[in-house]
């Protein structure tokens, strides 16, 4: 059972005391909960373990020589294929941050899946949930399990290191017209600054401009009226997928220029063989009846179970299988046509009012945060998000007093 505590006060003074207004903007007041998933602190220890755990199982199961089989396998589109082994066999592409969402079971956490190339929820993670703490008097310290923007600020400082014969220049792109995805690539940049980048700048993927050709080869964008800047960094908070499907030419040329280091870009390439929902059935073949995992196959199984797109986006095509192989509830979308993976079903914890509580586990070289989403039915990019407050273990001479 979910036990939650009600929060007061107003979020807004919180954040904009440490100048970062933007997130309290639409993207993110509006589906913040005024209560926190009272966590133990036992409970938060497992699910930061079990991303740290999943995380190297994840790494140890993709056989080093990518073949075209294994790629296949697990849909990653055949013109990243020649990026996707460059960047997984030249650690100078680094992968900077993910989010694993977790089924906290009676048995222990169990992988749902893992958001490794663009996910969100940054800052509702890393600023608007200690906010409500402070707004309603409750941000002593470690009272919460929230390092995310330390551990990607070390990141970015460790990628940087990596490729210290570039310029420290950071463009950050997202899909046009999405204010959440904005204040996603904000956070990032803010931790970039932090961490050593000179120059950063945040605008939409089709204000970018790419050029493979002679002096003007490489990544711009235009930062001030009338003057471009080249960049040598390039965070994308596009899926591959989408840019290997939707933007052929555009994909060819970043293939084309990271494969020669003009650019180096993060998320990599190879982030994509984490995305696909199809490694979590090579992870099952690999890792058999691991306490972390749940049975998950490409082919349908027998009982209670859900069958996800494997590059699906946002809860979009995700449908509950009943016991009996009927189908269930299922969320609508433009991801049907995708190739499908099927999951054992988990079942999420619940509170009183029978909202079920997915948690989020941030991983940024670490695991480093956590987040919960609720819903009354399946979890998708409308369900509410909810802060947690750490609960220390009880004393057993103060219990006494």
């Amino acid at each position: 059972m979910i036990n939650l505590l009600p929060l007061t006060g107003d979020v807004a003074p919180a954040v904009r005391g440490m100048g970062w207004e933007w997130a309290i903007e639409d993207a993110c007041q509006h589906y913040v909960a005024r209560e926190a998933v009272q966590l133990p602190e036992a409970d938060a220890e497992t699910l930061l373990q079990a991303a740290d755990t999943l995380y190297d199982m994840l790494v140890q199961a993709i056989p080093d020589a990518l073949p075209d089989d294994f790629l296949r396998q697990l849909a990653i589109p055949p013109n990243l294929w020649e990026a996707v082994r460059h960047s997984w066999h030249d650690e100078r592409h680094w992968h900077l941050y993910g989010r694993f969402d977790l089924a906290l079971t009676p048995e222990g956490p169990k992988l749902l899946e893992f958001n490794a190339d663009t996910a969100t929820s940054l800052p509702e993670t890393m600023v608007v949930q200690w906010a409500s703490l402070v707004a309603a008097g409750q941000a002593e310290d470690d009272r919460q399990a929230n390092g995310l923007f330390e551990c990607l600020e070390d990141q970015f400082r460790h990628w940087r290191g990596l490729n210290n014969d570039l310029q420290a220049t950071l463009l950050l792109v997202h899909l046009p017209d999405s204010a959440e995805d904005e204040a996603n690539c904000a956070v990032l940049a803010e931790a970039a600054r932090t961490a050593g980048f000179a120059d950063t700048y945040v605008c939409p993927v089709d204000a970018m401009r790419v050029s493979v050709d002679g002096e003007d080869r490489g990544v711009w964008a235009e930062t001030v009226p009338g003057q471009w800047q080249r960049f040598d960094f390039l965070f994308k908070l596009v899926p591959w997928e989408i840019l290997a499907e939707e933007e052929p030419a555009l994909t060819a040329d970043l293939a084309d220029l990271l494969l020669t280091r003009n650019v180096v870009i993060a998320n990599p390439a190879y982030a994509l063989l984490f995305q696909s929902k199809a490694l979590l059935a090579h992870l099952w073949a690999t890792f058999p009846h691991h306490p972390l995992l749940l049975e998950a196959s490409l082919q349908p199984l027998a009982g209670h179970g859900v069958r996800k797109p494997v590059f699906g986006r946002e809860g979009q095509n995700v449908a509950e299988i009943n016991t009996d192989g009927s189908p269930g509830t299922e969320i609508p979308g433009k991801f049907g046509q995708q190739p499908q993976l099927y999951q054992q079903w988990a079942e999420l914890p619940a509170d009183a009012q029978g909202r079920r509580y997915q948690a989020g586990v941030f991983w940024a070289g670490e695991a480093c945060a956590i987040g919960f989403r609720r819903d009354a039915g399946l979890i998708t990019n409308l369900s509410e998000f909810v802060p947690h407050l750490l609960i220390p273990p009880i004393n057993p001479i103060d219990s006494l007093l």
